[in-house]
């Protein structure tokens, strides 16, 4: 009786011993075949993952080879949630050793749901090391690039800044973006059981970006941008701007601003003003003023209508359809030749000229030749191409005459001012001279003016900068200056704005034979509003020091 019990109980066992083997069997089998593959990428991801390796972005350089924008050495710390089991511990010690805030390390450790987590981008290489030497299970240490700027503030305008991932978001740095950044590499991370990284297989190599020259020179740039600071907070400004070009190659060597900001302070000092990021002198439009008139003057004298000598009796106002045209000073009916209408500014003389001898029709023709009304090109993203008058009323003939409907940007009137510079012929502004690697960039061309009038224009303008003329205070000593002030009310959505104006010269130098065309342009002064009060001073002090920078020889003697 017992025998049969325990007989009974063993064939008992050893069947539950076969079912089980034989389940394990079969789900061996399942494993090895249904679920392999699946199984296989698993354990994969468990101890492999591909890792983009960054291409190191080129270098920025002025003309003269100082560096403006560069790569520098960083490390990317990096976590696998999946493999950490104290996350608290481990958040405690890196938000310390990186000087991170806690709350946002531990989150991203205690998401178990990730295999791969950013824990810093860009981090210090040093505070990295020191990271790494606490041996933390589940983190890898990944070097990097950061974009940083040598020179600060200086020509941040321009240079614009790149993001965390090294592609560029404004200025050059966008514009240049392809050439700047290369193309980033691949390789695959291979990882132990804790965790740790054992081996990097390189799947395919980075390629570096191409380094970029430009016709900025940094030391006229920051001196143009030291100037403008002095000018802003002298008139209470809302903001201004200048333009140093090289007349014969429509090289740019300094596009400067104030307010400035600093782009290594990305993204922080951009989160309350956006607007620091925007070149005006590409971006923004604003109504000329006076320095307009060398479009009328010019365009009559190219017709062959007028000479410098020509002369007119002129009132002290006019009436244009229903508008009133006057002189920004009071004074008698009395005569002016061409030349003293530029050298005094008179309203009423170039709405003269404009109606005898131009019309509508002249008046096109002209400000689409000197490059007014559409894009010069230049090698900066979100340039505006300026506004002429859609339409002509009877009153606009007293207007566009004398800057006033019309809309224009710095860069256009730098250019136009540089083709009365060089002999007529309008040439493409330019930041880029050359791209490492690659040919120079192929720049515009085109004659505005025929040979002669050029010299006929810059010679009334040098009485602009006379004792008698409205910018005698951007006169320099032992130079010889031609060039042309500028004071226009602003517009608003409800007429002209009362008590806004921007101030502007222009000018070149020497103007026997002009090495810079140099423009500067005041957004809403206080407690001076004309173009040869506010604008004419900077200019001569900019003006002087590029003179003595670049070297170029006086023309005039001291007296």
């Amino acid at each position: 009786m017992k025998t049969r019990v325990v007989n009974s109980r063993l064939r008992l066992l050893l069947l539950i011993i076969l079912i089980t083997f034989a389940a394990l069997g079969a789900r061996a089998a399942w494993i090895q075949t249904i679920r392999a593959s699946s199984l296989a990428r698993l354990a994969q991801s468990q101890t492999k993952f591909d890792l983009e390796l960054p291409a190191s972005r080129g270098t920025i350089y002025d003309r003269l080879g100082t560096p403006l924008a560069i790569g520098e050495q960083a490390t990317d710390v990096i976590a696998d949630p999946m493999q950490i089991s104290d996350p608290r511990r481990e958040a405690r010690v890196a938000a310390k050793v990186l000087g991170l805030r806690f709350r946002k390390v531990y989150e991203a450790l205690a998401d178990q749901s990730r295999g791969f987590v950013y824990v810093q981008r860009k981090a210090s290489p040093k505070l990295a090391a020191a990271l790494a030497k606490r041996g933390l299970t589940g983190f890898t240490f990944q070097s990097d690039e950061r974009r940083v700027y040598p020179q600060g503030t200086v020509a941040a305008s321009v240079l614009g800044y790149a993001g965390t991932d090294n592609t560029g978001l404004a200025g050059l740095e966008r514009e240049l973006n392809k050439d700047l950044s290369g193309t980033p590499g691949r390789a695959t991370v291979v990882r132990d059981a804790t965790g740790q990284a054992v081996n990097t297989i390189q799947d395919r190599p980075a390629r570096d970006g191409l380094d970029v020259s430009l016709t900025l020179d940094s030391h006229i740039q920051a001196n143009a941008e030291q100037v403008l600071e002095q000018t802003v907070r002298q008139w209470h400004a809302k903001d201004a701007t200048a333009i140093v070009m090289d007349p014969h190659t429509g090289a740019i060597l300094a596009l400067a601003q104030e307010p400035g900001y600093n782009a290594n302070d990305f993204p922080g000092a951009f989160a309350h003003d956006r607007d620091l990021t925007i070149d005006h002198a590409v971006n923004d439009v604003f109504e000329p003023g006076s320095v307009f008139k060398v479009v009328t003057v010019g365009g009559a004298l190219s017709e062959h209508k007028i000479t410098p000598q020509t002369a007119f009796t002129l009132p002290y106002s006019i009436h244009v359809a229903d508008r009133v045209i006057h002189d920004a000073e009071i004074r008698p009916t009395e005569r002016m030749t061409v030349a003293q209408i530029l050298q005094r500014s008179s309203n009423v003389g170039a709405v003269t000229i404009a109606e005898r001898y131009l019309g509508e029709t002249g008046l096109v023709k002209w400000m689409k030749r000197f490059g007014f009304g559409r894009k010069t090109g230049i090698d900066l993203p979100g340039e505006s191409g300026g506004l002429l008058p859609s339409y002509w009323s009877g009153s606009t003939i007293g207007n566009v005459p004398i800057g006033q409907g019309v809309s224009v940007t710095s860069v256009q009137l730098a250019s136009a001012y540089a083709a009365l510079a060089n002999g007529g012929e309008w040439i493409q502004p330019h930041l880029v001279d050359h791209v490492f690697g690659e040919p120079p960039p192929r720049l515009h061309r085109r004659r505005i003016l025929d040979p002669g009038v050029d010299r006929q224009l810059r010679t009334m303008l040098k009485g602009v900068v006379s004792d008698q003329g409205t910018g005698k205070l951007a006169a320099i000593p032992g130079y010889s200056v031609a060039g042309k002030t500028g004071t226009a009310q602003k517009p608003g959505p409800n007429g002209y704005i009362p008590g806004a104006y921007v101030a502007t010269f222009v000018g070149m130098v020497p103007a026997s034979n002009p090495s810079l065309v140099v423009l500067v342009s005041v957004d809403e002064p206080h407690g001076g509003i004309y173009g040869g009060t506010v604008a004419a001073p900077a200019f001569e002090q900019i003006a002087s020091f590029d003179l003595q920078n670049l070297e170029v020889p006086p023309d005039l003697r001291f007296r």
